[in-house]
């Protein structure tokens, strides 16, 4: 039941920030161009699994996206804004997907797997 409400949170925001970013009008180019951008930090499991998954976490976490979107809205940045609303979308999509954070022992060992 765990997982599935996981899934379920994933989908809610996933929903929610492209209801958001429909609100302001942004490009939906830009948002398909950037939906997959931060899985360009899985580059980092070139150099070993725990700064991997370190990277890849730090990626993956709402609390930079969401970080960067409230100081983009209090700095007046909708280019900021745009960015931080796609990369919340894209953890969104990936917990919907069942993809989670990494463990340092495998890429393939996640916090939803080990529910």
């Amino acid at each position: 039941m765990v997982k599935k409400s996981l899934h379920i949170e994933g989908l809610m925001v996933l929903l929610a920030v492209i209801y958001i970013y429909s609100l302001y009008e942004f490009s939906w180019w830009i948002f398909l161009l950037l939906i997959l951008s931060p899985d360009v930090s899985m580059l980092a499991y070139l150099i070993n699994e725990r700064i991997g998954a370190k990277v890849y976490n730090a990626f993956h976490t709402y609390i930079g996206s969401i970080l960067m979107i409230l100081l983009a809205i209090f700095l007046k940045s909708d280019a900021w804004v745009m960015i931080g609303l796609i990369w919340t979308a894209h953890i969104g999509m990936d917990r919907l997907f069942g993809y989670g954070l990494k463990y340092t022992s495998s890429f393939k060992a996640t916090h939803m797997q080990r529910l």
